[in-house]
């Protein structure tokens, strides 16, 4: 395992609880990075998303947004980015706004 595979396992998954002693990803998932925002750094585990669901982008459930408690963090990938297949991190979702 190299230096990126390790700083990968290491990383947190949007959702997982802050009380779990493992949230990190898991090897036969599929991820996007989130870019940016209140949720840099997270990934999010699009594991059996259509294409047509990853070109939408997500509005996410976070506390640390602009509108608080309740708000949402709007991610979407870029047009024409790469995307690879298969497990592991397959592409970014850059934040977008914030909406109540």
């Amino acid at each position: 395992m190299d230096r990126e595979d390790e700083r990968l396992l290491r990383r947190r998954v949007y959702g997982a609880d802050h009380d779990d002693p493992d949230p990190g990803p898991l090897p036969h998932r599929t991820y996007a990075e989130l870019v940016g925002g209140p949720l840099d750094g997270l990934l999010l585990d699009i594991t059996g998303w259509r294409a047509d669901e990853v070109d939408t982008g997500v509005a996410l459930a976070t506390e640390l947004g602009q509108f608080g408690p309740g708000g949402r963090a709007l991610y979407d990938p870029r047009p024409g980015e790469p995307r690879s297949s298969g497990p592991g991190v397959s592409c970014r979702f850059y934040h977008s706004g914030d909406t109540p």
